[in-house]
C-alpha cells in the first residue's frame, strides 16, 4: 500500500488521468495530504473499484489541506502530443492549489518518468501512484473528474458508447468509429481515428 511521504513544508502528489483514450481531454490532479487527518485506502485508481474511488475521492475533498484539477483539451492533445499536453495539465493543477489556497508546495512529486517545469522542487516517481499516498490521491481525483466528464459527453455522443469505456479503445469503441465516424471529441492525432479521417 502507498505510504505518506513525509517532507519538510508541503509535499504535493501529481497523476493524470487519460493519455491513453481515443477522445476526450486529459485531466490531471494535484493534492496535499493533511498528515493529522490520514485517509485509508488510498492506492493507484487503477486498482480500486468504481464505488472506492468515488469514496475515496469525496474523503480526499473533504480532508486534503489542499487539492486542485485541471486538463489539457482534446484540441492542445492534437497540437501539443499526448506527452506535453500530459504535463500541462498536470502545471494547471498545481497552479491551481496556488490560486485557490494560496499555497505553493514546497516539493511536488509526480507519478511516471517525466515531469513538467514547476515553480517549485520536482521529482517524477515512476509507479509513484501505487507507493506514495499523496500522488494516489491524486490519481483518485484525476480518474474520477475525468470519468464523469466522459458520462457527460456519453449524453451529447451517444453512438460512441463513452459511458462504458471512457474513450479507450476497445473493440466497441473502434467499431462505433468506423460506423459512424469521429466526433468532435475524438483525438485527430491517434492513429485509430486519424486512418479513418484519411482513408
Amino acid at each position: 500500500m502507498p505510504v505518506l511521504l513525509q517532507a519538510e513544508g508541503l509535499a504535493c502528489g501529481v497523476d493524470e488521468a487519460g493519455r491513453g483514450p481515443l477522445a476526450g481531454p486529459v485531466v490531471a490532479a494535484a493534492v496535499i495530504l493533511d498528515a493529522q487527518r490520514p485517509i485509508a485506502g488510498l492506492d493507484d485508481s487503477k486498482r480500486l473499484s468504481v464505488g472506492q474511488r468515488l469514496r475515496l475521492a469525496g474523503e480526499i475533498r473533504r480532508q486534503a489541506l489542499a487539492w486542485a484539477v485541471a486538463e489539457a483539451s482534446v484540441g492542445e492533445i492534437d497540437r501539443l502530443n499526448i506527452l506535453q499536453a500530459s504535463l500541462l495539465a498536470m502545471q494547471r493543477a498545481v497552479s491551481g492549489l496556488v490560486e485557490q489556497y494560496r499555497l505553493l508546495p514546497s516539493q511536488i512529486l509526480v507519478d511516471g518518468s517525466h515531469c513538467p517545469v514547476f515553480a517549485a522542487p520536482a521529482q517524477a516517481i515512476i509507479g509513484g501512484d501505487g507507493r506514495i499516498c499523496q500522488i494516489a490521491a491524486a490519481s483518485i481525483l484525476a480518474k474520477t473528474v475525468r470519468d464523469a466528464g466522459m458520462q457527460e459527453l456519453h449524453a451529447t455522443y451517444p453512438l460512441y458508447g463513452f459511458d462504458r469505456h471512457k474513450g479507450y479503445p476497445t473493440a466497441a469503441h473502434l467499431r462505433a468509429l468506423q460506423e459512424n465516424g469521429p466526433c468532435p471529441q475524438h483525438r485527430r492525432s491517434f492513429a485509430p481515428v486519424a486512418r479513418l479521417l484519411t482513408a
